[in-house]
């Protein structure tokens, strides 16, 4: 893993430091592959009224999340370390379950995804205040992944939001829970 020191990396950094960062960078390369695997999963097992609408926008994401992870795994490279992209690499640096919805309706994949998305940010969001101290390009090439992320989150927020501004997904904390309620508010709804 990302975690070895390497022989050489960025001027400006310590080996030790280039090795931090990479590390911190692996994680997210684990994450970020996970989920265009987990988007692209939704798109071809999404069913029901709305498939359509969310099918096509799943797309343009899984496309937008693969050139994250070609640029994390390039900047992992640059600080003199092996980026891990394979199967082995992502299960074993797994601090999430797997996505559990196969063929479902398009709110239940909604309210999953809402879930999904809120950990890949948050951790997200933590590797750029990790880097913000140690490397400039690194923490710059996070925050502008973030920038994305989020609007990505919003994309799949406003199918799961009211006309009072509340997400039919509040308060679930597991992406079963917050299927389930998406798609019992959905029922509910006239």
């Amino acid at each position: 893993m990302a975690t070895s020191k390497p022989s050489y990396t960025v001027p400006g950094l310590s080996l030790e430091d280039g090795a931090k960062v990479a590390a911190i960078l692996q994680e997210r390369l684990n994450s970020l592959n996970d989920l265009a695997l987990t988007l692209k999963h939704v798109h071809w097992n999404v069913v029901g009224p709305h498939f359509i609408a969310v099918h096509e926008m799943i797309d343009p994401q899984v496309d937008a999340v693969r050139l994250m992870v070609d640029a994390i795994a390039e900047r992992i490279a640059t600080l003199g370390v092996s980026p891990q992209g394979t199967p082995d690499a992502i299960v074993a640096g797994r601090t999430w379950k797997d996505y559990s919805l196969g063929r479902a309706s398009s709110i239940a994949h909604l309210g999953a995804l809402d879930e999904v998305y809120q950990g890949v940010i948050s951790d997200h969001r933590k590797a750029a205040k990790d880097t913000e101290d140690l490397d400039d390009v690194t923490n710059d090439l996070l925050v502008g992944h973030l920038h994305d992320l989020e609007l990505f989150h919003w994309f799949v927020r406003a199918h799961l939001e009211n006309a009072g501004g509340e997400l039919s997904t509040s308060g679930e904390d597991t992406e079963t829970a917050a299927a389930e309620a998406a798609e019992a508010l959905a029922v509910t709804e006239p």
